[in-house]
Protein backbone atom coordinates (compact mmCIF):
# COMPACT_ATOMS: atom_id res chain seq x y z
CA UNK A 1 0.00 0.00 0.00
CA UNK A 2 2.40 2.25 0.81
CA UNK A 3 4.29 1.72 -2.51
CA UNK A 4 1.25 2.35 -4.62
CA UNK A 5 0.98 5.53 -2.80
CA UNK A 6 4.84 6.72 -3.24
CA UNK A 7 4.47 5.38 -6.98
CA UNK A 8 1.22 7.67 -7.42
CA UNK A 9 3.17 10.68 -5.38
CA UNK A 10 5.89 10.20 -7.94
CA UNK A 11 3.74 10.20 -10.75
CA UNK A 12 2.12 13.41 -9.40
CA UNK A 13 5.64 15.11 -9.64
CA UNK A 14 6.15 13.95 -12.62
CA UNK A 15 3.01 15.95 -14.46
CA UNK A 16 3.79 18.85 -11.60
CA UNK A 17 7.22 19.00 -14.05
CA UNK A 18 5.83 18.44 -17.36
CA UNK A 19 3.35 21.19 -16.90
CA UNK A 20 6.13 23.48 -15.79
CA UNK A 21 7.24 24.79 -18.73
CA UNK A 22 3.63 25.08 -20.54
CA UNK A 23 3.03 27.36 -17.17
CA UNK A 24 6.00 29.47 -17.76
CA UNK A 25 5.36 30.01 -21.25
CA UNK A 26 1.88 31.32 -20.40
CA UNK A 27 3.82 33.27 -17.72
CA UNK A 28 6.16 34.85 -20.73
CA UNK A 29 3.11 35.58 -22.99
CA UNK A 30 1.14 37.56 -20.41
CA UNK A 31 3.95 39.30 -19.29
CA UNK A 32 5.06 40.07 -23.55
CA UNK A 33 1.13 41.47 -23.39
CA UNK A 34 1.69 43.84 -20.69
CA UNK A 35 4.97 45.35 -21.65
CA UNK A 36 3.23 45.63 -25.01
CA UNK A 37 0.16 47.04 -23.18
CA UNK A 38 2.51 49.61 -21.35
CA UNK A 39 4.31 50.30 -24.67
CA UNK A 40 1.09 51.48 -26.32
CA UNK A 41 0.34 53.36 -23.12
CA UNK A 42 3.24 55.50 -22.91
CA UNK A 43 2.70 56.04 -26.72
CA UNK A 44 -1.30 56.88 -26.29
CA UNK A 45 -0.35 59.28 -23.36
CA UNK A 46 2.45 61.05 -25.88
CA UNK A 47 -0.36 61.21 -28.32
CA UNK A 48 -3.65 62.05 -25.79
CA UNK A 49 -4.84 59.02 -27.52
CA UNK A 50 -7.99 58.94 -25.52
CA UNK A 51 -9.81 56.03 -27.14
CA UNK A 52 -7.15 53.72 -26.23
CA UNK A 53 -6.29 55.03 -23.23
CA UNK A 54 -9.75 54.19 -22.49
CA UNK A 55 -9.26 50.42 -23.58
CA UNK A 56 -5.81 50.32 -21.11
CA UNK A 57 -7.08 51.86 -18.06
CA UNK A 58 -10.40 49.37 -16.22
CA UNK A 59 -13.24 51.59 -15.78
CA UNK A 60 -12.55 50.93 -12.08
CA UNK A 61 -9.05 52.15 -12.22
CA UNK A 62 -7.35 54.81 -9.83
CA UNK A 63 -4.26 56.49 -9.84
CA UNK A 64 -2.46 58.12 -6.67
CA UNK A 65 -0.14 60.71 -7.88
CA UNK A 66 2.86 61.80 -5.61
CA UNK A 67 0.96 63.90 -3.27
CA UNK A 68 -1.31 60.70 -2.61
CA UNK A 69 -4.21 62.65 -4.91
CA UNK A 70 -6.53 60.10 -6.22
CA UNK A 71 -7.76 59.91 -9.91
CA UNK A 72 -10.55 57.71 -11.59
CA UNK A 73 -10.18 56.71 -15.11
CA UNK A 74 -12.21 59.64 -16.21
CA UNK A 75 -10.48 62.00 -14.45
CA UNK A 76 -7.01 61.02 -16.19
CA UNK A 77 -8.88 60.77 -19.70
CA UNK A 78 -10.81 64.24 -18.80
CA UNK A 79 -7.35 65.82 -17.57
CA UNK A 80 -6.16 64.72 -21.49
CA UNK A 81 -9.24 66.08 -23.17
CA UNK A 82 -9.17 69.29 -21.42
CA UNK A 83 -5.45 69.82 -22.25
CA UNK A 84 -4.27 70.31 -18.54
CA UNK A 85 -1.83 67.52 -18.72
CA UNK A 86 0.53 66.17 -21.50
CA UNK A 87 3.53 64.69 -21.82
CA UNK A 88 5.43 65.43 -24.49
CA UNK A 89 8.33 62.38 -23.58
CA UNK A 90 8.40 59.62 -21.80
CA UNK A 91 11.01 57.20 -21.02
CA UNK A 92 11.17 54.13 -19.34
CA UNK A 93 14.45 53.79 -17.73
CA UNK A 94 13.20 50.85 -16.04
CA UNK A 95 10.43 47.94 -15.79
CA UNK A 96 9.92 44.81 -14.14
CA UNK A 97 6.82 42.19 -14.53
CA UNK A 98 5.94 39.90 -11.75
CA UNK A 99 2.54 37.84 -12.82
CA UNK A 100 0.56 35.56 -9.93
CA UNK A 101 -2.26 34.72 -12.26
CA UNK A 102 -4.94 37.19 -13.08
CA UNK A 103 -3.00 39.57 -11.53
CA UNK A 104 0.15 41.53 -12.41
CA UNK A 105 1.86 44.20 -10.49
CA UNK A 106 4.83 45.90 -12.90
CA UNK A 107 6.98 48.51 -11.01
CA UNK A 108 9.49 50.77 -12.47
CA UNK A 109 10.73 53.80 -13.12
CA UNK A 110 10.91 57.08 -16.11
CA UNK A 111 11.90 60.12 -16.86
CA UNK A 112 8.93 62.49 -18.52
CA UNK A 113 8.71 66.12 -19.69
CA UNK A 114 5.49 66.76 -18.91
CA UNK A 115 3.21 70.15 -19.42
CA UNK A 116 0.63 71.25 -16.90
CA UNK A 117 -1.75 74.28 -17.47
CA UNK A 118 1.04 75.49 -19.91
CA UNK A 119 3.93 74.75 -17.75
CA UNK A 120 6.58 72.10 -18.97
CA UNK A 121 9.06 70.66 -16.91
CA UNK A 122 11.00 67.60 -16.30
CA UNK A 123 10.29 65.01 -13.87
CA UNK A 124 11.41 61.19 -12.84
CA UNK A 125 8.70 59.16 -11.64
CA UNK A 126 8.87 55.42 -9.84
CA UNK A 127 5.43 53.29 -10.40
CA UNK A 128 3.28 50.67 -8.95
CA UNK A 129 1.12 49.58 -11.52
CA UNK A 130 -1.37 46.71 -11.07
CA UNK A 131 -3.25 44.76 -14.14
CA UNK A 132 -6.14 42.32 -13.93
CA UNK A 133 -6.37 40.11 -16.78
CA UNK A 134 -10.46 40.07 -17.61
CA UNK A 135 -11.89 37.97 -20.02
CA UNK A 136 -8.71 37.12 -21.42
CA UNK A 137 -7.22 41.20 -21.95
CA UNK A 138 -4.73 42.48 -19.24
CA UNK A 139 -6.10 45.92 -17.73
CA UNK A 140 -4.49 48.51 -15.55
CA UNK A 141 -6.63 48.89 -12.54
CA UNK A 142 -4.59 51.03 -10.17
CA UNK A 143 -1.24 53.18 -10.42
CA UNK A 144 1.08 54.98 -7.41
CA UNK A 145 3.44 57.40 -8.84
CA UNK A 146 6.37 58.81 -6.48
CA UNK A 147 8.76 61.12 -7.46
CA UNK A 148 12.34 59.27 -6.30
CA UNK A 149 14.68 61.03 -3.72
CA UNK A 150 17.23 62.81 -5.30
Amino acid sequence: MEKVTKTRQAASLQENVRRMPIEKSETQDDEQQILALHEAGDQALMSADLAMLAQIFADDYVQYNEAGEAFTKQDVLNNFRTGAIRYPSIVSTGRKIRVFGDIAIVHGSESDEVEVNGKRHAVRYVYLDVLRKRNGEWKLVASQLARPVE
